[in-house]
């Protein structure tokens, strides 16, 4: 257990241990990332009828095997894709069938997870029960994206709530995915480690040259939220920032992007052209996957701006967040403190990482 001092002037960092201890790791999957959603990296879910498609939710920590089915009337549901009398595998490929049948002992379900027949179960009594049909598993979707959850913390629709506040003026139904821009990064460093940098603007000026010459540094603002935290990055040229409706919260304001991070590990990145997503996924106590996704609503304006050059800044973060994983691992290090004026997002995870350790 560790506390974070809610007054940011007095507050420690959490114990160096978090960010390379094996059994602060276990913690970590255990009592945050199966309580809490998970962005959907690999394929769209199926939209054919009787469509079966599997998929692992959180490869690498959780390694939960999950399945997508499609029944006849159009319904999507998200299974486990684990039979319930021996734990057999279901399904191992993208299929188009009506019912699942487990090839171990023949067992079936429907395309609801309800179990429908079992072979030489006649002698057993109080079957089937209800552990015996498939458990169904939370999903969600906001336009191109789908998050997903073993028992997630809070509700999908307050999880998303300040991200529809902000942008539900953007055009979601024409973001298109783009491949070429798309790909998995492998970081030698904590998740949580990877989530503490992204979560500071502090460190532009000394890390991103670039980024910094295209952001008003001194009116870069953070904003923690129920359930995350908002950055606004405010662009230096008029040309580079979105067209704000009225009414909006932050409208006459130059933003150059809207930098959401939804507890405790995805982060959705909202510029002119279109959105790039991060989804940190733990790979152990000091590795992690940087699952980054892009979908783009107006190719033109890519390129420019706040949201140019995201591969020379991914390649800057992971630099210093590797450099951070070999530091935070010294006999002379343990805590550190926050600068309250420009940590107060990096502050609000820790807060909120310490009370979901809590037992």
């Amino acid at each position: 257990m560790f506390e974070i001092d809610p007054d940011i002037r007095r507050a420690q960092t959490p114990p160096a241990a978090l960010y390379h201890d094996a059994q602060w790791y276990r913690a970590v999957t255990e009592r945050v990332m199966a309580r809490s959603w998970h962005l959907v990296t690999g394929e769209a879910p199926p939209a054919q009828p009787d469509a079966q498609q599997p998929w692992v939710l959180l490869p690498g920590c959780l390694d939960e095997p999950v399945l997508w089915t499609r029944d006849d009337a159009g319904v999507l549901r998200l299974l486990s894709n684990v039979c319930t009398h021996r734990g057999n595998l279901l399904v191992e490929r993208a299929c188009e069938a009506r019912a699942i049948r487990c090839r171990y002992h023949g067992r079936r379900f429907a395309a609801d997870g309800r179990m429908l027949a079992m072979p030489e179960f006649e002698g057993a009594l109080d079957f089937p029960s209800a552990s015996d049909h498939l458990p169904t598993l939370p999903f969600a979707s906001l336009g191109p994206l789908h998050v997903a959850g073993l028992r997630p913390e809070p509700s999908a629709a307050a999880w998303f709530a300040a991200v529809r506040e902000r942008l539900d003026f953007l055009p979601w139904d024409q973001a298109r995915f783009a491949p070429e821009r798309s790909r998995d990064y492998h970081v030698r460093a904590n998740w949580a480690l990877y989530c503490d940098n992204y979560l500071e603007g502090f460190h532009i000026p000394f890390v991103h040259p670039t980024l910094n010459r295209a952001l008003d540094y001194g009116r870069y603002r953070t904003v923690p939220l129920p359930h995350g935290v908002l950055q606004l990055g405010i662009a230096e040229h008029d040309d580079d920032a979105f067209a704000l409706p009225p009414g909006h919260p932050d409208h006459g304001e130059r933003i150059a992007g809207f930098y959401f991070f939804l507890f405790p590990s995805t982060m959705i990145n909202a510029y002119p052209w279109g959105l790039s997503v991060n989804a940190v996924q733990p790979l152990g106590p000091e590795r992690c996957r940087v699952a980054y996704r892009t979908f783009v609503w107006d190719p033109q304006r890519l390129d420019r701006g706040a949201g140019s050059g995201l591969d020379q800044v991914e390649f800057e973060d992971e630099q210093v967040v590797e450099a951070v994983a070999r530091g935070v691992r010294s006999r002379l290090y343990d805590r550190g403190r926050y600068s309250p004026s420009r940590e107060t997002g990096t502050h609000h995870f820790h807060r909120m990482l310490a009370a979901m350790l809590q037992p």
